[in-house]
């Protein structure tokens, strides 16, 4: 107990007099815990009596904390407040959680499909698809770069040099 408590006061989560109130299992009343964790390093009470009502319900020697007490006793009486049908607490039968997981199975399958389809889509390099266009128009552009570097350096137009290739690899004769 001692070693949680130094370690969560040098971790700055608990102040040196919160660090040192006495576990739950002694024999020291809960308003005398309370009031030992307020108490401030001159000795003097930092709290008032309306912090002392609050008490963690796990363990009462320490102060109550957000989430560890039951909402519906404490705003049951609002009328704005919801204690029935609430998603976390309802109670489903089987035949209710069959119908759900089938339903949650059925929805899976079709995003898994949408998913293998877009990923398929998504590497095809030829046809008529996107990534197919870009390399294309990728190709293209290089080429006519290269085409007009090779211009400027051998003065051969464009047409000039395709004729020149078709020649050098034999698709047109030699004349």
């Amino acid at each position: 107990m001692k070693s949680i408590a130094a370690t969560t006061l040098m971790c700055g989560l608990l102040t040196a007099s919160e660090a040192f109130v006495t576990p739950a299992t002694s024999k020291v009343p809960t308003a005398t815990l309370l009031r030992e964790s307020t108490m401030s390093y001159e000795g003097e009470a930092s709290g008032s009596e309306e912090e002392e009502a609050y008490v963690n319900p796990v363990n009462p020697a320490l102060p109550e904390v957000k989430g560890d007490f039951d909402w519906d006793a404490k705003f049951g009486g609002d009328d704005d407040w919801i204690t029935e049908n609430v998603p976390g607490k309802i109670v489903l039968d089987e035949i209710t959680l069959a119908r759900q997981v089938t339903a949650l199975n059925a929805l899976e399958e079709q995003y898994r499909k949408q998913r293998v389809a877009q990923e398929i889509e998504d590497y095809q390099t030829t046809g008529w698809v996107g990534n197919a266009e870009q390399l294309n128009g990728r190709f293209a552009m290089f080429f006519l770069a290269v085409g007009l570097f090779t211009e400027q350096f051998t003065g051969v137009s464009l047409p000039g040099q395709v004729e020149e290739m078709l020649r050098i690899l034999g698709f047109i004769g030699f004349d």
